[in-house]
């Protein structure tokens, strides 16, 4: 085995930006069936269920008080008021989103909110196998970026074997397993990542996420960190992948270097989440297939000192089918009565130095985060720290009573 056989780490794509930036709505928008949330100011003074039907956002609230529960219709039910159910027209889709991306509401006082809300936020780890060497490094490191570059070298070197080829739980994947361990070189991230057994871990809270313009949050303490650019499965009680969107798993390298069990300090924090700008449901022309053969894209921009890098994550390279990872989350095991929304992992670990040799990638504060990939449009965030951005304050027990004044539990209408 030789080094120049292990998957290439990606600093991947060009630095220079790209002629124009993505659209944040998808290529095929004509055809796209999207959904997903706004906050509509007083006198409603509360989030609504939005559908976009020509590039117009609808209001479907009264046939679906929450996106949980119409991912919970039967699949021809929710098609059918996703394509026509009778709603309030709330403007243009396109007009909001760019309202997010300038900081404030959009035509007629609307805010655009992450697509789901009940949902558990759940997130897959050590998918791709250049996640799996990242994971590594920062556990040899302890949580310091600069030892990352000769760890780097020296896991390459040592490993030799292309991971990206090892089937989880194979023959072949145990007998490394075996060598490994043998050689004093195995890790816990070995261990998810090509055994047997999924990392699936919990992200985030229900109604905690943040959408599409939205300043997403570091932890104050972090000095080594970056974003995750990942496709977000959106799945029912029933275990029913119902559509996907573009998320951020916020990820704080350092915190989780030291050690594993802070995997809650490095991965949950106020504005650590972002998923949008919809979710896509899938029809004939979106399935499951299209995203197995997606390519995220991931651009980073820094506000002060011109950074720029560029990279992607192409899903026919994760390790884990998604079926596997939603049947190791969900099962007769485990039980999601509101559904879940799943991160699937990225094998985007930014290695790249922005400021001494040898100091890799961290996000600078008004740092501009892009993530995209044509079937589902655009995800932008820039970055703050969680200690200074908005609080959460709108949980659950403020979103039923919010929808019981406005007298949207009492059932749906015929």
């Amino acid at each position: 085995m030789t080094a120049s056989s292990v998957t290439a780490l990606p600093d991947a794509l060009p630095d220079a930006l790209p002629d124009a930036l993505p659209n944040a709505l998808p290529d095929d928008l004509a055809s796209a069936l999207l959904v997903g949330r706004v906050w509509r100011p007083a006198p409603i003074d509360g989030p609504a269920v939005v559908v976009v039907r020509a590039g117009r956002l609808v209001d479907i609230t009264h046939h679906a008080a929450t996106v949980a529960d119409l991912f919970e219709r039967d699949a021809a039910d929710m098609l059918a008021i996703i394509k026509s159910a009778a709603g309030e027209d709330l403007g243009d889709a396109a007009s909001l989103l760019q309202a997010a991306l300038d900081g404030g509401p959009g035509e007629r006082g609307l805010g655009l909110l992450a697509p789901c809300d009940l949902q558990a936020i759940k997130a897959a780890g050590v998918t791709f196998a250049v996640s799996l060497l990242e994971r590594v490094i920062e556990e040899q490191a302890k949580g310091d970026p600069a030892r990352a570059a000769t760890l780097r070298t020296e896991l390459q070197a040592t490993i030799g074997a292309n991971l990206a080829e090892m089937v989880p739980g194979s023959d072949a994947a145990m007998r490394l397993k075996t060598e490994l361990s043998a050689r004093g070189l195995w890790s816990q991230y070995m261990e998810v990542g090509i055994g047997p057994d999924a990392e699936v871990f919990t992200k985030s809270q229900p109604m905690s996420s943040l959408g599409h313009g939205a300043v997403v949050g570091l932890h104050p303490s972090s000095h080594w960190n970056n974003p995750e650019p990942e496709i977000v499965l959106a799945v029912n009680s029933r275990a029913e992948i119902v559509g996907a969107a573009l998320g951020n798993d916020v990820n704080l390298r350092d915190i989780e270097g030291r050690s594993a069990l802070l995997l809650g300090k490095a991965k949950d924090n106020n504005g650590s989440c972002a998923i949008g700008p919809f979710v896509r449901v899938f029809d004939g022309d979106f399935t499951l297939d299209t995203l197995r053969g997606c390519e995220v894209g991931m651009l980073i921009e820094g506000a002060t000192d011109g950074f720029t890098l560029a990279g992607s994550s192409r899903m026919r390279e994760i390790s884990r089918d998604p079926l596997d990872l939603v049947a190791q989350t969900c099962g007769a095991h485990h039980q999601y009565p509101d559904g879940f929304m799943l991160f699937l992992g990225t094998m985007f670990s930014p290695i790249k130095d922005r400021g001494a040799a040898g100091g890799g990638f961290t996000h600078h504060p008004g740092d501009k985060v892009t993530i995209s990939t044509p079937a589902l449009g655009a995800l932008v965030n820039t970055v703050g720290r969680s200690d200074t951005i908005a609080p959460w304050t709108f949980g659950v027990r403020a979103l039923y009573q919010n929808l019981a004044r406005r007298a949207l539990l009492a059932g749906r209408p015929a």
